[in-house]
């Protein structure tokens, strides 16, 4: 039944119809809905950056399942439109909100003004101005409809007036209509066709070496119980991405690691060797893939996805199947044969026992100054059961993805979809939808020093993250081809490129009134963590690790 109130108040009330429980913003945006948000049960965390606040509602939205909104003013949307970038090729259901100079004040140089839909148009599925009060209930229920159907991705509402308060004071007489199917994601569940489904079996059925690789949506459809079902039916090697790390244990029998340019040489080769690869909820990208060379152009695969315009884009002997990933799995389960593959299966096993044989060296190293694989060691065996590791882009996520071990099926882990400092506010995020889990972030003293602002939003929302700090003291990934371009040359002042000044990040986290706690010894870090979560306050470890050390990467194909 509807009943007069002003926009404000029905935009504070449609959200928390919606299960919002936070919104994540920097100001000045949309107050008069915030003043109203006080007679609702959501939490409204101001960040210090638009970026950082973007992070919060991506970790957010991972974590809890359910869309995660952000806001920002005008003069802002630009920063948060950056900050989209990452959940835009995550899969993750953001919501973005911002404010707009009114009609009358376009084109004339208004303060702070620039066209924001060029800004957001590229890392969006909807991408929508609200000119008027009448469109609040249809936009902001077709927001919350694209980010949470097909492959989830951020929805983008530019709300006139520059702060988004054009149109809130207006009274309005609408409905609270929610569309309960889209509170969380996916919201919707496609059958698979059952003649693709007979199609698929008939593959299986012929392959000596099949080869499972579940990435993103398998993660996203939560398919957990029935790939390992379909796995064990078909007695396949199953390996993951990085972004699907959550979903086997490293004890499981049939698992054969992370596969990928961040993955492992093993689970490269193996896949490498297959007649047959199953991608569940992938879209084959260059990571996945190395570079679209696992498996090579000419082995057939089977690929299971929600997005009709990923099946067979980079593999052209493809089976595909338009359909959720966890109900699909459920029928071939069904549907499939039992197989054996005891000889693919044992030779795939000795790889991977190879493979964790050489890494054992580095696992256990007592030297110092510290390796990240030591540290990821000790990771392993204080992480716990009901743990969610937050990861930031690039060799630390190559690290924890590959070398810390899961060892219960509730703990998770999730990754930065590329961009470098991510980790950190997206923790936050995380701490937010899941407060009574251990939230740990592992991210580069480069990485960190990208938003140690929101150590003080942790703090006053007591959002108590660990964060690890692996200080290095420079932005070591990019050592290598910083060599390369060297060249011949003398080495001169390189160290502009990549150095930075000793940190004491401990120090900052104790100005901020956090807990603070240095490491240089592998055998002080199990002490260092249990004064981190008994300090009850977010906390930093700062590990000092060896000066640009390198992560050695996966084995390829030439």
């Amino acid at each position: 039944m509807s009943e007069k109130m002003t926009g404000a108040k029905y935009f504070a009330r449609l959200l928390e119809a919606y299960g919002v429980t936070h919104v994540f913003f920097m100001d000045a945006v949309l107050r008069r809905a915030l003043a109203e948000m006080e007679d609702t049960k959501i939490d409204r965390i101001l960040g210090h950056s638009e970026k950082g606040v973007g992070y919060m509602a991506d970790g957010y939205a991972r974590v809890s399942g359910k869309p995660g909104i952000c806001m920002a003013q005008s003069v802002g949307a630009a920063n948060l439109a950056a900050s989209l970038q990452d959940p835009y090729l995550g899969h993750s259901p953001v919501i973005a909100f911002t404010g707009r100079h009114v009609a009358a004040m376009q084109y004339r140089n208004s303060y702070q003004e620039v066209d924001h839909t060029p800004l957001f148009a590229p890392v969006t599925k909807l991408n929508a101005q609200m000119e008027v009060v009448e469109q609040m209930p249809h936009l902001i229920r077709q927001a919350f409809r694209e980010a949470t159907t097909g492959t989830p991705r951020p929805s983008h509402i530019d709300v006139a007036g520059f702060t988004g308060d054009a149109l809130t004071p207006l009274e309005v007489d609408f409905d609270i209509a929610v569309d309960q199917v889209h509170q969380n994601f996916p919201a919707f569940r496609p059958q698979p066709d059952l003649s693709k489904i007979s199609e698929v079996v008939e593959a299986i059925a012929k392959s000596k070496k099949p080869v499972i690789i579940a990435d993103r949506g398998a993660m996203i459809s939560g398919a957990r119980d029935a790939l390992h079902q379909f796995a064990q039916k078909i007695q396949a090697p199953l390996t993951v991405t990085l972004d699907a790390k959550s979903l086997v244990l490293e004890s499981e029998p049939l698992f054969r690691g992370m596969v990928g340019l961040y993955g492992r040489s093993c689970t490269n080769h193996i896949v490498d060797e297959a007649d047959l690869v199953i991608y569940l909820g992938s879209n084959t990208s260059d990571h996945t893939t190395a570079n679209w060379k696992l498996p090579r152009a000419h082995i057939p695969t089977i690929q299971i996805d929600m997005d009709p315009v990923e099946i067979g884009r980079n593999y052209a002997n493809c089976i595909g199947i338009q359909a959720d990933v966890r109900s699909t799995l459920e029928v071939l389960a069904q549907k499939c044969p039992t197989l054996n593959h005891d000889e693919w299966l044992s030779y795939s096993k000795s790889l991977v026992a190879a493979w964790w044989s050489e890494q054992e060296i580095e696992l256990t190293r007592t030297e110092l100054p510290m390796h990240p694989q030591r540290l990821c060691r000790e990771i392993t065996k204080l992480l716990p059961k009901d743990a969610i590791l937050v990861a930031d882009t690039g060799y630390s996520a190559l690290w924890t993805g590959n070398l810390v071990e899961f060892t219960h099926p509730d703990q998770l882990y999730m990754r930065a979809a590329g961009s470098l400092g991510w980790s950190f506010p997206a923790a936050i995020g995380a701490k937010a939808a899941a407060p009574d889990r251990t939230v740990v972030c592992f991210v580069g003293d480069g990485g960190f020093s990208y938003h140690l602002p929101e150590l003080e939003t942790a703090k006053r929302w007591g959002l108590n993250v660990i964060v690890i700090v692996n200080n290095n003291e420079c932005l070591s990934q990019g050592v290598k081809n910083l060599n390369i371009a060297y060249g011949d040359r003398p080495e001169g002042r390189k160290k502009e490129c990549y150095v930075y000044e000793p940190t004491d990040f401990a120090k900052i986290a104790q100005a901020f009134n956090c807990f603070g706690v240095t490491v240089e010894n592998p055998e002080d870090f199990q002490a260092a963590f249990a004064a981190a979560v008994a300090s009850n306050l977010p906390a930093v470890i700062d590990v000092k690790t060896e000066f640009a050390y390198q992560a050695q990467m996966a084995w390829v194909p030439v």
